[in-house]
């Protein structure tokens, strides 16, 4: 049923979408879209703003059924609805302290036995997880007439042998919920994290310097500065689905920041004809079999 999740992370300066995938290390940087004033916007811009501009600039890719991810800021009406109104399903982060109508009507629903469960237990490689389900369909996001209905599903996961509570977390979306979607919607709403570890941590930690402060220079330098950064880990990602002396090269290499050492000293002292002679003539050195 779900096949395709961008998630919409924030980092105050920007709005860094990425595509991930809940079983796959690897995501997909899709185009910034930065937090700032607006030519004519009379208000601070901000996340939602940005997130909003967003989904109108890439509606027409709404039709490949694609799942927005997000944290509790985007669970709000005025995001789901547009989100929903340009062809996007949504699998976003629900927090009690900020949605108290909503959870008033779950309160109700459980002490009228009308919250379904769901249980099952997994073995994780180390000990068995017992993950516990709460979820009900149709409850308002808000107070108030005509308000957006959304399905809300709580996981709880504990350490089977010492009851030790591991993970606890709320999504509202618009897939429907059954004991057949539940377990699979969740999946969804934690592959969220991926952007953390394997996206925002890598830009920053493994060789690309998106750490440095790019906010000193005029107008649009830091934008650019932020987009190159992305468009580079986005040409890397891609030349590793479907370059497979590239693949080859940097499984070698290991670290991330060693391949850019070896890189920036081979072109240092070497001069190479394309891209492709740099590729082949570090396969070439490893002693990497033929992998094209």
């Amino acid at each position: 049923m779900l096949q395709k999740y961008i998630n919409l992370k924030s980092n105050k300066v920007e709005l860094t979408p990425v595509i991930v995938f809940p079983d796959n290390p690897k995501v997909i940087c899709l185009e910034p879209e930065f937090i700032s004033p607006q030519d004519g916007a009379e208000k601070q811009d901000c996340e939602l703003n940005a997130a909003e501009r967003w989904i109108g600039r890439n509606a027409f890719s709404a039709e490949k059924n694609i799942i927005i991810l997000g944290d509790d800021l985007f669970s709000r009406e005025p995001f789901c609805k547009p989100a929903l109104s340009k062809g996007f399903h949504f699998v976003l982060v629900c927090r009690p302290d900020s949605h108290k109508t909503l959870y008033e009507y779950v309160d109700f629903f459980e002490k009228n036995n009308d919250i379904k469960t769901l249980s099952f237990r997994k073995w994780n490689g180390r000990f068995h997880e017992l993950f516990n389900f709460r979820y009900c369909n149709a409850l308002p996001i808000k107070d108030g007439e005509h308000t957006l209905q959304v399905n809300w599903v709580e996981i709880t996961i504990t350490n089977a042998s010492t009851g030790i509570i591991s993970y606890k977390n709320s999504f509202i979306t618009d897939f429907e919920l059954n004991s057949n979607s539940v377990p699979f919607i969740v999946q969804a709403g934690r592959a969220r994290w991926k952007v953390e570890n394997e996206n925002n941590n890598i830009l920053k930690t493994k060789g690309y310097h998106l750490e440095h402060n790019y906010g000193h220079g005029d107008k649009y330098l830091s934008s650019i500065m932020v987009t190159l950064n992305i468009l580079a880990f986005s040409a890397h990602t891609f030349l590793e689905f479907v370059d497979l002396t590239y693949r080859a090269v940097r499984q070698k290499s290991a670290a991330r920041k060693r391949f850019f050492h070896d890189f920036n000293t081979l072109t240092k002292y070497l001069l190479f004809d394309s891209w492709q002679h740099l590729i082949n003539f570090m396969s070439t050195q490893l002693k990497i079999p033929n992998s094209a």
